[in-house]
């Protein structure tokens, strides 16, 4: 019985659970209120609740569940294997079912559904966002604060729109001389509609080692912001247009560069359609051959070295939850980063706590996000470094808008970018 259909689907994980409080020294939120329905262990209590009977499901309740950043910290420090990422999926799509959703994301997640909408939507976005975005003119990278506050505060920094989404500016296939094989690339919404710089760097990486690429035009959002909300009937929606795009291309692998989009590609469609007859074998046949793109260089190609160039800088890595807790890759990141001529890994104190971005939770609870945000800037300021490596763009976004706030110098990149930087002063140096 999949965690998205039923609240008893997670009784075997709760009964686990010996209440010993591990989770709250590695619990984000707890750190921040202190509070005993922050960490995993009180929301278990209150799902052992609602499952006997003692409680029920309200706006109160699911409001306590929504206070999770599904990182994944408590699941590493359990001495019981307690899978709480499962307990509050399981919890949020039951409050879906018996309260509804919330206006905002059904509106949101129902745009989400319809792509050609909701691209025509993004593109004129990108024309007229000057109208709630103000620019920071001396940042080149196309940073902006909103003008207003819509809820969220106006110190927050956000990447600005590119002009033209990525899929719209790459062919749907990018071919090579001789290619070793062909690899589809999903983008994501993030990289598709705002960092295409991180895009055109996986593109241009893959092609410097001999593979054909292909970025099907039919992809969409990986759902994973309607699955952790609850959205069931979304996310499956999802997760359905995906897999029919990729498939009616093929290809040899799939590669992401997005921690959220790995985890749907690898795990969470195949948990959505378990019972779908149509697309559960379909889901577990791309699970099985989809890659973060740094796992794909090392353990698939595996990537060429002798064309790298110098790049002077002192790198920091941050690990996306959901790639370091959610994948397991991790060390994946720093060996591409060693292996680049001239770039100084400096290991910050606490390199895989997390960001407190966590999607829809940054907008939700602003405030705690960047509590959470404050204590990973602090790290990174620590390290005297000038660029912070990451490999998911939602991370990379809430570092910029922390190292922006904070005032330090310091660049936010995917590894991936760097890594096409090597390629590119390779280039120049042969020259």
């Amino acid at each position: 019985m999949s965690v998205y259909d039923s609240l008893d689907s997670i009784n075997e994980e709760l009964h686990k659970c010996m209440k010993c409080g591990n989770c709250q020294a590695v619990c984000p939120i707890y750190k921040e209120t202190r509070q005993e329905v922050g960490v995993a262990r009180g929301k278990i209590s209150l799902a052992e609740f609602i499952l006997s009977g003692e409680a029920e499901m309200t706006e109160g309740m699911a409001e306590r569940f929504s206070l999770c950043t599904t990182c994944m910290a408590c699941n590493q420090n359990c001495p019981c294997g307690v899978r709480f990422d499962k307990i509050i999926l399981a919890a949020r799509a039951e409050a879906v079912r018996k309260k509804g959703l919330h206006p905002v994301k059904k509106i949101a997640f129902t745009a989400l559904k319809m792509q050609r909408l909701f691209d025509f939507g993004m593109k004129t976005g990108s024309v007229f966002q000057g109208v709630a975005l103000k620019h920071l003119p001396h940042k080149s990278d196309r940073l902006a604060r909103m003008r207003f506050d819509i809820g969220i505060g106006t110190e927050k920094v956000f990447p600005m729109l590119a002009k033209r989404p990525l899929r719209s500016e790459l062919p749907e296939v990018v071919k090579v001389k001789n290619p070793k094989m062909r690899v589809a690339f999903f983008t994501g919404c993030m990289i598709n509609y705002f960092y295409t710089d991180i895009g055109k760097a996986v593109v241009e990486v893959l092609a410097e080692n001999d593979i054909e690429v292909v970025i099907p035009r039919g992809q969409g959002c990986c759902g994973i912001p309607a699955s952790v909300n609850g959205d069931t009937v979304s996310a499956r929606a999802l997760a359905r247009r995906n897999l029919r795009a990729f498939e009616r291309l093929g290809a040899d692998a799939l590669v992401v560069a997005c921690s959220s989009g790995g985890t749907a590609w690898k795990h969470v469609f195949m948990e959505l359609l378990e019972n779908d007859p149509e697309f559960s074998s379909l889901a577990k046949k791309w699970s099985e051959k989809s890659y973060d793109i740094s796992e794909f260089l090392i353990h698939k190609v595996p990537f060429k070295k002798e064309g790298l160039g110098r790049v002077d800088r002192k790198v920091t890595y941050h690990d996306p939850c959901h790639l370091n807790r959610g994948q397991g890759i991790n060390k994946e990141p720093r060996e591409i980063l060693k292996s680049i001529p001239g770039v100084e890994l400096i290991e910050m104190k606490e390199p895989g706590r997390c960001c407190g971005m966590a999607g829809s939770f940054s907008l939700v609870h602003p405030d705690l996000s960047v509590k959470i945000s404050d204590r990973k800037i602090a790290d990174i300021s620590q390290t005297q470094t000038n660029t912070v490596a990451t490999g998911c763009p939602a991370c990379r976004l809430q570092l910029q808008s922390g190292v922006e706030n904070a005032g330090i110098q310091e660049q936010v990149m995917h590894t991936i970018q760097i890594l096409a930087e090597s390629y590119r002063a390779g280039k120049k140096g042969s020259k």
